[in-house]
């Protein structure tokens, strides 16, 4: 009996020792297919990265420091104060593509790290974010922004998760810990990934809940008690970019960001990042291709794209120059359109305005204003607006659509009453038609001074000095309202050639004093008036045309040199 039970005892060994030898030689081949297959995918992997292209134009032109980021001073003067100093703030960047907003945030950090007073260690890193690809999770389990809970039940939780452990996972707040979190189209972001955002920067931490926590499980490790009872450090500082407006941003987080603005590139801007761009390429071109690119590029992206096809054309063709055909060719293939420039007119017009607005992220614009007046029965005028935005709707969350009244068409209303009190004219009595060249609705209340001067010219017969550009609201009373926007707007004028720019007396600073265009702060309709029409027309008239023999000769002038002194003298 017992050498029986001997037997089967030992049958049994050899049966497990069996068994257990087949699955170490089954793990032992499985580890080694595995290596197999992993040395062949590194294999393809090594032969995929030694296939390397050269790089774009537009990656070997980017700016590496802030001397390189063309047109943008006070955007990136800006920037510093807020980043390099004792007690940095967080910072919202507005502004077109293709400016020099993600190059400027990428360079502040090691500007930040030099300066001897900034609390930012020499290992201070800066994480990039694009809110573009931030997706929002509705179970916070895996949060690429906001530090998130893997919580055990859900598949990849590992060894802890087995453990009914929930796993506290960091985001890009907690990675930025003691640097710079960069979130690039902000603006993109899921209101609700806004609303976090906005909490952590409150607390400097995030703060972690999850069902599966229990504070009085020894089973859990000692960190993730620390983690879910003080939560994550995330103490950085926000710099965001946006192309979009300030209605993007939630008015919480917009108040505790310096906002700032960068602009469109002006034409002479332009052409220096033609040169800088071919300077870099080591490529040469034609004196007048920077001047045709001024004209069409708006921004660095779009002339570095204009340059880099040309420079294509160049190369396919066996040639070292690119010329000016190679531009327009470009420029025509690519359907791009002639940059918005306006111009002041070129003489005084009854009716006729120089108006300002401003579009996009503070972007200044010359708004052309026209205005025709045809008498008609006395208190049957009627009045025609074109080209602005009539009506708009606005839609609630209660699901309640609102129709309202455009504000330029607010302004027109506001102007006739403006004109028929304090400039004692009744508008009502003409056939007025007031129009918004240009094809682009507008809407604002920013041009009602505006309209009056062109809406009184038009009545009264008088032209305007079209030398001055104007902006600002009117109110029922007569009085010149402050506005929005007015620095891009007097550059904006500058750019058109005007010579002085009426603007609100509220909105006047003291940086306007030094400007090399004249800016005149007004506070009533009355005041506008005076300045902006051209009273003494005959000697307007005469000064302009002093040169012209007809003219001359129909006046009966015939001494030149003492006419036009005897003329200038009665003007001065």
């Amino acid at each position: 009996m017992s050498q029986t039970y001997f037997w089967l005892q030992l049958l049994f060994i050899i049966v497990i020792g069996v068994y257990f030898i087949s699955v170490m030689k089954r793990q032992q081949g499985s580890k080694v297919i595995v290596e197999k297959e992993s040395k062949k995918e590194m294999d393809k992997l090594q032969k995929l990265r030694d296939i390397k292209l050269s790089k774009p134009l537009s990656e070997l032109t980017r700016p590496s420091s802030f001397a390189e980021i063309i047109g943008q001073e006070n955007g990136i003067k800006a920037l510093k104060a807020a980043l390099c100093s004792p007690n940095p703030q967080h910072v919202i960047i507005y502004g077109p593509p293709g400016v020099g907003k993600t190059a400027a945030a990428r360079l502040v950090l090691e500007v930040a790290k030099k300066s001897p007073k900034s609390p930012f260690r020499q290992d201070a890193k800066l994480i990039e974010m694009d809110a573009t690809n931030i997706r929002f999770d509705e179970r916070c389990i895996a949060d690429l922004l906001i530090d998130s809970v893997h919580d055990p039940i859900y598949q990849g939780a590992g060894a802890m998760g087995t453990a009914g452990i929930p796993q506290p996972k960091p985001g890009a707040v907690t990675k930025a810990h003691g640097g710079i979190l960069f979130i690039d189209e902000i603006g993109e972001l899921h209101p609700m990934q806004m609303n976090k955002l906005l909490k952590v920067l409150e607390d400097r931490k995030v703060l972690l809940e999850s069902a599966y926590y229990n504070s009085e499980d020894t089973n859990i490790p000692f960190h993730i008690h620390d983690i879910f009872q003080n939560g994550l450090p995330a103490d950085f500082r926000l710099i965001a970019a946006t192309t979009r407006g300030t209605e993007s941003i939630p008015p919480a987080l917009r108040s505790r960001c310096l906002e700032i603005y960068f602009k469109s590139l002006a034409p002479d801007e332009i052409k220096t990042v033609c040169v800088n761009t071919m300077e870099k390429i080591y490529f040469d071109m034609e004196e007048n291709v920077p001047e045709i690119i001024s004209k069409y590029a708006t921004n660095a992206r779009e002339a570095v794209n204009i340059l880099q096809t040309a420079v294509g054309i160049n190369v396919s063709e066996c040639r070292d120059k690119v010329t000016v055909q190679d531009i327009e060719w470009v420029l025509n293939s690519g359907q791009y359109s002639p940059r918005p420039e306006k111009k002041i007119s070129s003489k005084p017009q009854v009716g006729y305005v120089n108006g300002l607005a401003v579009y996009g992220p503070n972007i200044g614009a010359l708004l052309e204003i026209e205005a025709s007046a045809t008498a008609a029965d006395k208190g049957e005028g009627k009045l025609v607006v074109t080209g602005i935005v009539d009506e708009e709707e606005l839609s609630s969350n209660q699901s309640r659509t609102i129709r309202r009244k455009s504000m330029a068409r607010s302004s027109v209303e506001n102007v006739l009453t403006v004109i028929k009190k304090y400039l004692n004219v009744s508008p009502y009595d003409y056939d007025i038609h007031l129009n918004f060249p240009g094809g682009t609705p507008i809407d604002g209340p920013s041009a009602g001074v505006s309209i009056a001067v062109a809406i009184y010219s038009a009545i009264i017969n008088v032209p305007v000095d079209n030398s001055i550009a104007i902006t600002g609201e009117v109110s029922i009373r007569g009085k010149v309202m402050p506005v929005g926007g007015v620095v891009a707007k007097i550059e904006a004028a500058k750019a058109a050639g005007a010579l002085k720019v009426i603007i609100p007396k509220d909105n006047y600073q003291e940086m306007f004093n030094d400007m090399v265009i004249d800016i005149l702060p007004m506070d009533n309709i009355q005041e506008v008036i005076d300045i902006a029409l051209i009273k003494e027309q005959e000697t307007k008239i005469c000064l302009t045309a002093i040169t012209d023999v007809g003219y001359l000769a129909a006046k009966g002038i015939t001494n030149l040199n003492k006419s036009k002194s005897n003329i200038t003298s009665a003007h001065n």
